[in-house]
This record gives structure tokens, C-alpha cells and sequence, in this order.
């Protein structure tokens, strides 16, 4: 066991290493996207409204990335997040509130419920997908298309590994 008198003193390393910039630049990224999406003409009001008030966490977010437009039982939009079932049923519960998803009957299965956008949630896609295409270009210009490549590339080999 190591005490705090051994330990050294140097410890910039925490604030420095690889997975907590990982994490900065992604709620940079996903903070910006929210932003836009916020002054998105397209984007429904109330759901701009929503995001403009900071009532839109990242945390949505996951609905967004990962709901297939055909729709997705909970569980596989869950898994696809990667967050548990109880988690993202919380957050399905709120977007279907706010008038983004629905929950359907599931033809395969009439137990089951599909998570499903709605016009709205759609229009609201539609929104996602522009925040991300301009916050991309946006960081690409911060950092130069090259580098912007080889960061691209570089979490893709990460993250597949």
C-alpha cells in the first residue's frame, strides 16, 4: 500500500492523459451540436426551446444517435447506447414526452414496443444530423482537415479494437 508521502508529487498527468481530453472534447462537441440544433429554424420550437434552456442533456443525445429510424425495442436502443435498460427507458419516457419518439406495438412481437421517432422527432434528426455536419467542420477548421483525418481514424482503429 502506497501513502500520500510516497506518491509523487507530479500528478498533471490526470488532468492530461488521453481519456479525460477524450471526454472534454466530446461534451465540447456535443455541447456545440446542442447549441446549434437550439438555433435551428427547422428544428420544432418546442424542441429547440427545449435544448436553448439547457433541457436537453447530453444524455438525449443517445436517443438520437442511436434510435434507427425504422425504431428499436428499448432493449436493443439500450444496448446500442450503451446504457442500461432502466436508463434509457427514463430517457424514452422523457423524449416521448416532449413529443420526440413514440412507443409502438411490434408487429414481430405484440408484447414487445418499439421506440419509434415521430414527425417531430424526425424533424428533429434532420437537426442533429446539421448540428453534426457544421460542428465537424467546425473542428476541422480548429485543428486542420489532416489532423481532423487522423483523429477520425485514429478513434475509429481505437474504438474497434
Amino acid at each position: 500500500m502506497t501513502d500520500a508521502a510516497t506518491f509523487p508529487v507530479d500528478d498533471g498527468w490526470r488532468q492530461t492523459h488521453l481519456g479525460r481530453l477524450l471526454g472534454h472534447a466530446m461534451r465540447r462537441f456535443d455541447q456545440r451540436v446542442l447549441h446549434l440544433m437550439a438555433h435551428d429554424a427547422e428544428v420544432p420550437l418546442a424542441l429547440s426551446n427545449l435544448a436553448a434552456r439547457g433541457q436537453v442533456s447530453a444524455a438525449h443525445i443517445h436517443i438520437t444517435r442511436h434510435l434507427a429510424v425504422q425504431g428499436a425495442r428499448l432493449q436493443e436502443l439500450a444496448e446500442s447506447a450503451g446504457m442500461s435498460k432502466q436508463a434509457m427507458g427514463k430517457l424514452v419516457d422523457q423524449c416521448e414526452a416532449w413529443g420526440l419518439v413514440t412507443r409502438e406495438a411490434d408487429r414481430r412481437d405484440g408484447r414487445a414496443k418499439l421506440v419509434r421517432f415521430t414527425p417531430a422527432g424526425l424533424a428533429w434528426l434532420r437537426g442533429f444530423q446539421r448540428a453534426v455536419i457544421q460542428a465537424e467542420a467546425e473542428l476541422k477548421l480548429a485543428v486542420s482537415p489532416e489532423v481532423a483525418t487522423v483523429i477520425a481514424l485514429g478513434l475509429e482503429a481505437y474504438a474497434s479494437a
